[in-house]
């Protein structure tokens, strides 16, 4: 465990990269303003250039995309967005935010959803010289296979299959030109082309579910999928409340919000347990799918979503093509 101090250092410096005379845009909000400001702190001690955008200022939450920020991340070279989900910005906020990222080819961005001071002191401190390693090793196991089953003892058992015209994406800290990631960082993912069989979400969930549930140990979702899709009846969870709203994710956003359309690896080695906040969970070695948006401009897939949530599965067996990559939660590389 760490400090705040030495992972704003690791975000500003070894993942962003920010160099003098870069223009950098900063997006926080109230509940998360001690991080947001010292990110701000770090890069000015690097450039003058920097812009500070607090989510209330521009109104009650969820809000809207603002044109300031828009206006802000078209001329941005490097870009922080250090703030909590709130029910609806996915669509609202987000999304919007994150095509008009994908669209400034200079522009180098972290991701911080959910971010906390006890994220920041454990998984931005992490050795990422190591997680890009690993990272590399299950890239290599993973980029060509064509089915990956993922088993526990709790029931979790379904089969993805994979498509070469899917890109894998390795998100291990390195932030490019041109490029955008979750910090802390740590994982292996693409879109499947189709997934069935029995999921069980027994970590946590993304999106507002992370702020609003936390641990789902207590209160696993299952769900059945057919041909990529979840089968709303299957849905079970001792939480009614929680079941409710996850079918209202599901099924109210829009056509494809069911949809299976993230299958990720977590290797962030550096992780010894989880928290249940997604945005360091995902990268815990183990496994988590999404329904919803299947990323297209980074995987390269041909449809879209205005949803997108994971969910952890804690302890898995993975089998790629029959070979075991990880077994009971520890990789077999």
């Amino acid at each position: 465990m760490g400090s705040i101090e030495e992972g704003v250092k690791q975000a500003v410096e070894n993942c962003l990269k920010v160099r003098a005379g870069e223009s950098a845009v900063i997006i926080t909000d109230k509940e998360t303003i001690e991080i947001g400001s010292a990110i701000k702190a770090a890069i000015e001690k690097i450039t003058s250039e920097v812009q500070f955008f607090i989510m209330e200022d521009f109104g009650e939450r969820p809000i809207d995309y603002p044109k300031a920020i828009d206006d802000a991340i078209k001329a941005a070279d490097v870009s922080v967005y250090a703030a909590q989900g709130a029910e609806g910005e996915l669509q609202t906020f987000r999304m919007k935010m994150l095509r008009a990222i994908e669209a400034n080819p200079r522009l180098r961005h972290a991701h911080m959803i959910g971010i906390t001071p006890e994220i920041m002191k454990d998984g931005m401190c992490s050795d990422y010289t190591e997680i890009q390693r690993i990272s590399r090793l299950v890239y290599e196991k993973v980029r060509n296979a064509g089915k990956i089953r993922v088993v526990t003892e709790k029931g979790n058992d379904f089969v993805a299959e994979f498509s070469p015209q899917l890109k894998w994406l390795i998100e291990d800290g390195d932030i490019p030109p041109g490029d955008w990631k979750n910090l802390p960082d740590g994982e292996v993912c693409t879109c499947p082309v189709n997934v069935n069989g029995t999921v069980i979400f027994d970590g946590c969930l993304g999106d507002f579910f992370t702020q609003r549930y936390g641990s789902l140990e207590n209160t696993p979702i299952t769900i059945e999928v057919e041909n990529g899709r979840a089968v709303k009846e299957s849905i079970r969870c001792d939480n009614e409340q929680l079941r409710h709203e996850f079918i209202k994710y599901l099924f109210e956003i829009d056509d494809n919000s069911n949809r299976v359309g993230e299958f990720a690896i977590g290797t962030n080695i550096g992780l010894t347990e989880l928290i249940y906040n997604l945005l360091q969970d995902e990268k815990f070695p183990s496994v988590h799918i999404a329904f919803g948006s299947p990323l297209p401009g980074k995987t390269g897939a041909k449809w879209y979503s205005k949803a997108h949530v994971d969910g952890m599965i804690k302890d898995p067996t993975i089998y790629v093509d029959g070979e075991v990559l990880m077994n009971k939660g520890e990789f077999c590389l």
